[in-house]
């Protein structure tokens, strides 16, 4: 399944910090490893975020670069932007054989077409559950095994979940979006809960210790998740309880 390219080819890592874990990296390099030489090793973030603190011995370690980007519009990921553009930078300007991108996020599956469409290979890792579009757009896909030590301890998941309680704002945010975007059976689709979320308030689920909206529901009283797959491709919905 592996493309045998030349121990000398170039290529360019590129990391998306949001959606990536950083004990993991080690991995990412030491296959890429295989396929010739990293020249360029880029990782993209709002570093001043309190969930991102723990890239920095990392990123040290392995000589990446980290490239700063705020959040300059609530629901707008600038830091996607941004490596969409080093991308094809690079992709026009650099001689670089093989992509490396690791993210376990859908909006990089054109970025991986294009990048194909060139004659380049493109190596993703992910996660386990990352999405399979993305997966089957790369010429060969990594499924990062999740670290158990960067999981959240259940004594540390109660205490972001009280925390979270005690915001009555927050949580009555939490609600109304659950309630203005359901729909047949009272189940609302977890994508519209999102961006109601973004347009109508201020909610950073990685303040509580949470990665995943999803993960934000599945820990509250008086919430239902449901989850089913359909053409390959998970949805997530979202019904109140009480």
């Amino acid at each position: 399944m592996h493309n045998k390219t030349n121990s000398g080819d170039s290529i360019a890592l590129l990391i998306d910090a949001d959606n990536a874990i950083p004990k993991q990296i080690h991995q990412a390099i030491s296959e890429l490893a295989k396929h010739g030489i990293i020249n360029i090793r880029k990782a993209y973030g709002n570093w001043a975020k309190d969930s991102l603190k723990g890239w920095r011995d990392v990123l040290h370690h392995h000589a990446i670069a980290a490239k700063q980007y705020f959040d300059m519009t609530q629901g707008k990921n600038a830091t996607d932007m941004a490596l969409l553009i080093d991308a094809m930078d690079i992709l026009y300007t650099k001689n670089i054989h093989t992509f490396g991108l690791v993210s376990s996020d859908c909006d990089f599956t054109p970025l991986a077409h294009r990048l194909r469409e060139e004659g380049k290979q493109v190596i993703g890792f992910g996660l386990k559950t990352s999405p399979k579009p993305f997966v089957h757009a790369c010429t060969h896909f990594v499924h990062l095994d999740e670290a158990e030590e960067d999981k959240p301890s259940q004594q540390s998941k109660n205490g972001s979940v009280k925390k979270l309680k005690k915001k009555s704002k927050e949580m009555q945010l939490l609600r109304t979006a659950v309630k203005e975007c359901a729909t047949e059976g009272d189940w609302a689709p977890l994508g519209p809960v999102g961006a109601y979320i973004s347009q109508h308030g201020k909610f950073d689920r990685s303040e509580y210790g949470f990665s995943k909206l999803s993960d934000v529901f599945e820990s509250l009283d008086g919430f239902e998740i449901k989850k089913r797959t359909k053409e390959d491709k998970t949805v997530v919905q979202v019904r109140l309880t009480k």
